[in-house]
């Protein structure tokens, strides 16, 4: 039960032995007694600015926000509402009377990981989210995925209740999304989960980042290496915001620090700690068959990773992410 999740986070970050009382139970919220006050728990599947602001949208409104993590941005508009928070890392801010919790928490996989998310699933979950059919065949076409793991991939999306379909056979079993929002949630926590640490830091070429990596990819390009620009480089050209958000990020052809060494090398890009660009490896097996040119001469990842990568670069990405969500939701209306 979800609600029994929200009580277990409370009693997590309390002092050991306080005793806590349920005194209702609906759905996502729980009200509880503790050190005598009265608080309503809200349980949010998915910890993002997105969720607290519906939540604290509906009523009764919450004392108190729960989910497995709790982004920056999240905690940062629970926190200026005057709502309380807490996650399963431990972390919390909850004051109301002579309750106070503040604590910092030990960040963690969530416990509602899948066992089913795997970097080829959510290459598919990319293609799904821009118009591709939920077809094995499609599928395999667009993501150049073995058909068999192509068949996995939507299986387990369909096992997770993100696509459905009208019958278990015949002309109308093929799959379809159930709901785009949700699969694009569910797709982006698990992209921030299996995010690969692998980077190398490097200075930008221009004052002007995207003409300075547009350049490099004539470079990487003639050298036969794979590249695509993701989070803000991607924004930057599908939904321009007014304020810079960093890192600027690149994937490209390779696995090791070594390779992307090279790759930063081949384009005259000196290595630099704490440097504004950086250079990952390709996210997915599917790697530069799941991009698109956006301007001419830029390579960009679809539009959904794009939106996961910035989700994970800070409050100010996270502001960038949700414009660039609105912005493509708009598109597809």
């Amino acid at each position: 039960m979800s609600s029994d999740r929200a009580v277990r986070a409370l009693e997590a970050v309390l002092p050991p032995g306080t005793p806590v009382t349920i005194t209702m139970r609906e759905g996502r919220d729980v009200c509880v007694s503790v050190a005598g006050q009265r608080l309503l728990l809200r349980w949010l599947p998915v910890g993002w600015p997105r969720q607290v602001s519906d939540a604290l949208q509906a009523r009764p409104r919450p004392d108190v926000v729960a989910a497995p993590q709790l982004s920056p941005g999240a905690r940062t508009l629970a926190s200026r509402e005057r709502v309380g928070w807490i996650d399963e890392s431990g972390a919390a801010e909850v004051s109301a009377g002579t309750l106070l919790v503040s604590r910092s928490g030990h960040p963690t996989v969530p416990l509602d990981t899948k066992i089913g998310w795997r970097p080829a699933t959510l290459a598919v979950c990319e293609v799904l989210l821009t118009g591709c059919p939920a077809t094995v065949s499609s599928v395999a076409l667009h993501t150049g995925l073995a058909m068999s793991t192509a068949a996995a991939a939507l299986a387990f999306l369909q096992r997770q209740g993100l696509l459905g379909s009208e019958a278990a056979r015949g002309r109308y079993s093929q799959r379809h999304t159930v709901d785009a929002d949700e699969l694009l949630d569910a797709y982006a926590a698990a992209a921030a989960r299996l995010r690969n640490p692998v980077s190398v830091r490097t200075g930008v070429l221009r004052r002007d980042p995207v003409r300075g990596v547009t350049d490099a990819g004539q470079a990487w390009h003639s050298g036969g290496l794979s590249w695509a620009v993701t989070s803000a480089l991607s924004a930057a050209v599908l939904a321009p915001v007014l304020t810079e958000v960093t890192p600027m990020e690149v994937y490209i052809s390779g696995r090791t620090p070594g390779d992307l060494r090279r790759a930063a090398a081949f384009a005259g890009l000196s290595e630099i700690e704490g440097g504004r660009l950086v250079l990952r490896p390709f996210p997915t097996p599917a790697s530069d068959v799941v991009t698109a040119e956006i301007t001419p001469g830029l390579r960009s990842v679809l539009w959904p990773r794009a939106y996961a990568d910035l989700r994970v670069t800070g409050v100010r990405g996270e502001d960038a992410a949700e414009h660039l969500r609105e912005e493509m939701s708009r598109e597809r209306r």
